[in-house]
């Protein structure tokens, strides 16, 4: 049997601190082939964006086709000094995997490639691995899936390995994301003497108008699958150093998770709405990062409920909590859902998982794999 909790370790002891490839594509390369994948190395490059290096394995040419998506990249370790253990180390220690990516989420790839190299199928299985889900997503999952769409590839359905178990592995998963909106605010004004307020206009209460109605706000109540949208003021910038200085122009930040009452275009126009009604000149740019998704419960959530019941005992609350995942990307070409291992120290100095998970996810894994080609 395929050693799900060794190949985690191979893999953490991969810097791959996105974008940085860091020989995990390699190593997952090297195993996939072995094992009879036929196996893609794709880079995708954007003028704006770092190089990506991405990997896509298939073995099978029929249908049904069941993908596994995940990324290899990882955030920096921070102060390598606070960890207790070599971040890129693997080590095992009080029954605990220990290192950088372990639950986000090498742990779900180590666990998935254990289970399909063990698992015999009548159909085909394949691996779509990224390195630019900690980045910006732009040379990843989005231009792979664009690469299969014109080969022809269908995918039946998705599995995502994020880290989606909160307290104890199987106690969630995941059937869509809210949508990210990021809105970059500006107000200017003129830049005078504060002893003379009369022959200047100071930008910054009218920003903070501004920020006070739109954290004020009700965007929605939630619904059935989702909880309420939220807006979060993440930033305010004035770049002013003196004090005797009224400045000139005043910034903030904002950004929200969107349920799926809205889109980004009708979000936009419901936050412009507000804003215009105060009658205060300001400039805005828009980012959606994201639009909401949701995959209704039904046979392939009924699948990963019913494989994770078996092994773990636990009833796996169907969710769209939590922020983004490339599922944003993949819901366009089919079903998708996400399950993966707990994932409270997920970008955490002492990053870890437990043995015992991981041996219980491989297991999950692999009923789910005999269950979808059964």
């Amino acid at each position: 049997m395929t050693d799900s909790v060794a190949l985690l370790q191979d893999l953490i002891r991969c810097k791959s601190v996105t974008p940085e490839e860091g020989g995990a594509l390699d190593y997952l390369e090297k195993m996939l082939s072995a094992n009879g994948f036929t196996c893609h190395r794709l880079k995708f490059s954007d003028n704006d964006t770092p190089d990506v290096d991405n990997l896509y394995a298939r073995r099978g040419i029929t249908a049904p086709h069941l993908c596994f998506a995940g990324h290899t990249d990882v955030v920096p370790v921070g102060d390598e000094k606070r960890w207790t253990c070599d971040p890129f180390g693997g080590e095992i220690k009080d029954g605990q995997i220990w290192g950088r990516g372990a639950c986000d989420m090498k742990g779900a790839i180590a666990a998935f490639v254990a289970a399909a190299i063990d698992t015999p199928v009548k159909g085909s299985i394949s691996f779509l691995i990224t390195g630019d889900e900690e980045g910006p997503s732009i040379n990843g999952t989005k231009k792979v899936l664009e690469w299969l769409e014109k080969k022809g590839e269908k995918i039946d359905f998705c599995i995502v390995g994020e880290p989606t178990s909160r307290e104890a592995l199987g106690d969630m998963l995941k059937i869509g994301r809210r949508g990210t909106f990021t809105g970059r605010l500006s107000v200017t004004g003129k830049q005078g003497h504060v002893a003379y307020p009369h022959l200047a206009d100071n930008p910054v209460p009218k920003l903070l108008t501004i920020l006070k109605a739109l954290d004020d706000l009700e965007l929605d109540k939630g619904t059935a699958h989702f909880q309420p949208s939220n807006l979060e003021i993440v930033n305010i910038d004035i770049g002013n150093k003196a004090e005797n200085v009224i400045p000139a122009a005043a910034h903030a930040v904002f950004n929200v998770r969107f349920n799926d009452q809205y889109t980004g275009e009708t979000l936009e126009k419901k936050l412009r709405a507000t804003m215009d009604a105060l009658n205060i000149p300001y400039h805005i740019n828009v980012r959606v990062g994201g639009e909401s998704f949701y995959t209704p419960p039904g046979k392939h959530s009924e699948l990963l409920h019913a494989a994770i019941k078996k092994v773990t005992g636990r009833d796996a609350e169907l969710s769209t909590s939590g922020g983004t995942s490339d599922a944003r990307f993949i819901k366009k070409y089919c079903p998708v859902a996400e399950f993966g291992i707990v994932g409270l120290t997920a970008h955490q100095i002492d990053e870890h998982v437990a043995v015992k998970d991981m041996q219980q996810l491989t297991e999950i894994y692999k009923e789910v794999i005999k269950a979808f080609f059964a």
